[in-house]
């Protein structure tokens, strides 16, 4: 049986695994953009201080396993950011897990919408994001800050 998995928000102490959970996919995938160096390397500024939230999966020890952001755009609107979970942890359920919290934190801040930006490259990913209600927009999203992104989709679970 599966050790528990608990979600669980933005502490110091995972400060560095935040860095180090992104970097894996990012680096194994893409190119590391100027602003993904900038918001992993200081989420409490670039995330929390706008009233966005980091949340963590992590292991009964302690260990974080995996990772999800929100970050607030302004007047309610969220991007649903820096999702990964430790390779050695894949298959667990864990990136399910912490969609449902983020959705749920994002409900709690009373957010009025929710997207995420990601690539074709990355299908379970958008798979999951698919079962949970999020749908395709146009890509690239306007003001887009990343180079990478060519999948738009906003969350709309009644749609």
């Amino acid at each position: 049986m599966p050790e528990p998995i608990r979600i669980v928000p933005y502490d110091p102490r995972w400060r560095a695994d935040f860095a180090r959970l992104n970097l894996e996919w990012l680096e194994r995938w893409f190119t590391v953009e100027p602003v993904d160096r900038e918001v992993l390397g200081d989420p409490e500024r670039h995330i929390l201080a706008d009233g966005g939230r980091v949340l963590f999966a992590v292991d009964a020890a302690g260990r974080a396993l995996g990772t999800v952001a929100l970050r607030h755009e302004g007047q309610g609107v969220y991007e649903l950011t820096k999702m990964a979970v430790d390779p050695q942890a894949r298959g667990r359920g864990i990136g399910r897990q912490l969609l449902q919290a983020a959705v749920d934190a994002w409900h709690a801040l009373g957010g009025r919408e929710l997207f995420l930006e990601s690539s074709r490259k990355l299908g379970p990913a958008l798979a999951l994001y698919e079962s949970a209600g999020f749908r395709h927009r146009s890509a690239p999203r306007p003001g887009s800050h990343y180079a990478r992104a060519d999948v738009y989709m906003v969350y709309e679970p009644d749609a």
